[in-house]
């Protein structure tokens, strides 16, 4: 009997063990790797932060393939609009993606219906208008959630464009003061802003390309025909947008250095980004110039997520790289293939709660990936900081490193929270761990400085008692020497 007893009481725990183990199996088995960089930005395999969840096509949905879909967006009522390019529509799906809400194909223009020709990107304002890059009509139109035409942005003029300028809508975005933002075609200058009533009033961020002495010199004493088939200096092309909360406007552009590949710009275009511990947000640090998929990141689009949070996806090797808002890469996941859970060629991403969905315009589906308890931490802990509640995101680093030890950023997280508790002794050991200069600089001073305060009373006593001792030690040495020349 006991013996039974025994066996029944081993089941669970057999079952649980087995769990476990297909738990560690399902999390271990991605078809992409999951990595960080340490100090010295050698690679470092990390637990997977997201992992696959499902695909979604036009087949599942019942309206046909997508055909070279090329934008997505998720509004602020959790609609899921995508820019189904290659068919001429933009098509709209519920919060969980199962069914279509509509398919927008035509809009009755002033009383003649109209349509899209290569709709290339969609954004839609907090006031629930969807603006529509309407890329081979040459224009952005704008409707209202019911599908009544509001406004064309075509046709922009200004001293500034160049004679003859065709205007190629890619990418569109809308702050919360309706100024519009579009990525053009052949654009170099920068993203095109246009106000609130479709006007073209310049450029924001428009990115500078240096020319070293050495490439001045020699472009000085080349031919015409030699300067030709070197490389044009002209500013870097935007790839695609997102504005936050505050009206900033995130963009992305190619970067061949890897050195900044995203731009947090204000109203004014100056990029205001945060640049983290690796003073780079461009994707992949460390990278090599060879084979297929050499050369630095190519990011195509980002995504503002919550508590100043950003991933921005690699098109060139399907990887998704997260940051928070002090550009510290948070994690990296994602990769190339043909395997579920990877992509062809993705070319946007959005977020829904804790859900990041990536469009790929050749596999012409929407993939979604969901966190796990190690990104689900990284999140929490990430979000409360910028909540300014430290004692919860420390607990939350805690669990980090329990699953990553290694993780450098986690350390950094609870050396800073120390540090703004006034605990500099504790501060030092975790910034220390982190790897982290700068901020191990402020709390050894600071401990310096405690140090001294502390004991400056024991200090000044030991001072003074070595200031009378060396001085009663002189004058008895001078009163011996006295004595002796007495005695002479």
């Amino acid at each position: 009997m006991k013996r039974k007893l025994k066996n029944l009481l081993l089941i669970p725990m057999i079952l649980m063990i087995t769990l476990s183990s297909s738990m560690v199996a399902s999390a271990t088995n991605l078809p992409y790797d999951t990595y960080n960089f340490d100090y010295w930005n050698y690679v470092v395999m990390t637990p997977a932060a997201y992992v696959p969840d499902t695909n979604i096509s036009g087949l599942k949905l019942g309206i046909g393939s997508f055909v070279n879909p090329q934008d997505l967006y998720v509004a602020e009522d959790g609609f899921v609009y995508v820019a189904d390019t290659g068919n001429n529509r933009i098509v709209v799906l519920n919060a969980d993606m199962s069914s279509v809400v509509k398919v927008i194909d035509t809009f009755d223009n002033n009383g003649t219906a109209d349509t899209f020709k290569a709709p290339s990107g969609v954004y839609v304002s907090g006031k629930n208008q969807i603006y529509i890059a309407d890329t081979e009509n040459f224009r952005v139109v704008v409707l209202n959630a019911d599908g009544t035409l509001v406004k064309i942005i075509s046709n922009p003029t200004s001293e500034v464009l160049d004679k003859g300028f065709v205007f190629n809508p890619l990418k569109v975005s809308v702050d919360y003061a309706d100024r519009v933002y579009v990525i053009a075609k052949n654009m170099f200058q920068g993203v095109m802003a246009f106000d609130e009533l479709g006007n073209f009033t310049g450029f924001s961020g428009t990115i500078s390309v240096n020319i070293s002495p050495a490439e001045k010199f020699w472009r000085r004493f080349s031919t015409k025909a030699q300067r030709q088939k070197q490389v044009l200096f002209i500013p870097t092309e935007f790839t695609g947008i997102d504005v936050d909360p505050e009206g900033f406007l995130y963009a992305t552009s190619i970067d061949n250095t890897g050195t900044q590949a995203v731009r947090r710009l204000n109203p004014k275009g100056e990029d205001v980004i945060k640049k983290g511990e690796k003073k780079k947000v461009g994707g992949d640090i460390d990278f090599s110039m060879r084979g297929t998929y050499g050369g630095a990141s190519y990011i195509s689009d980002v995504v503002v997520r919550e508590k100043g949070i950003y991933s921005m996806i690699d098109t060139r090797r399907g990887r998704i790289f997260t940051y928070d808002h002090e550009g510290n890469l948070l994690y990296i996941f994602g990769g190339l293939g043909s395997q579920a859970g990877t992509f062809r060629i993705p070319v946007a991403i959005e977020a829904i709660g804790d859900k990041i969905l990536v469009l790929d315009s050749s596999r012409a589906e929407i993939l979604t990936f969901v966190e796990t308890k190690y990104g689900s931490l990284i999140n929490d802990a990430v979000g409360l900081r910028f909540d300014g509640d430290e004692k919860l995101a420390v607990e939350k680093w805690e669990q980090v490193l329990k699953l990553n030890a290694n993780f450098e950023l986690a350390n950094i997280g609870i050396g800073k929270a120390y540090l703004t508790a006034g605990d500099n002794k504790n501060a030092m050991k975790y910034l220390k761990l982190g790897m982290s200069k700068d901020y191990y600089s402020i709390a050894f001073k600071r401990y310096r400085n405690e140090i001294l305060k502390d004991n400056l009373g024991y200090i000044l006593t030991g001072v003074i008692v070595l200031v009378v001792g060396v001085n009663v030690f002189s004058r008895i040495r001078k009163h011996k020497s006295g004595r002796r020349n007495e005695d002479d």
